[in-house]
């Protein structure tokens, strides 16, 4: 789990893959995630789609690009944490999101990623599969 943390905190920005209430895939930049209480987390606001699509279909997928020609892809159930302690532990990993939410705000949430697969792959080496 700490080697798909480190990952998405060097790329910066991933993909995050939803499906609409249509059935179609949705994806879209995300840069949040987090550890706390030993799970990995993302951040979105309950006003936008990809919350609406997380709790309807909670089964996701990341895609993020890193250094050297490899990238990782990520399999997850995206369950939401409605604790204000989860929230505020994601915040404070990225303040310039302090602007937009607050931990207590009705829009901020958080969702932990539970039955992870991790796909650590390259041109030059065979991938390496993580669960957590």
């Amino acid at each position: 789990m700490d080697d798909v943390l480190e990952f998405l905190k060097a790329a910066k920005t991933y993909y995050l893959a939803t499906v609409d209430e249509e059935g179609n895939p949705r994806v879209r930049p995300f840069g949040t995630i987090a550890k706390f209480e030993s799970r990995l987390y993302i951040q979105t606001g309950k006003k936008k789609a990809a919350s609406r699509q997380m709790h309807a279909h909670p089964r996701i997928e990341i895609c993020a690009v890193g250094k050297g020609g490899t990238w990782l892809r990520l399999a997850a159930d995206a369950v939401e944490d409605d604790r204000v302690e989860a929230r505020q532990a994601v915040l404070n990993e990225y303040p310039g999101l302090h602007r937009m939410y607050a931990a207590d705000d009705g829009n901020c949430e958080v969702f932990a990623l539970e039955n992870a697969t991790a796909t650590f792959c390259s041109f030059t080496a065979e991938p390496r599969t993580v669960t957590f």
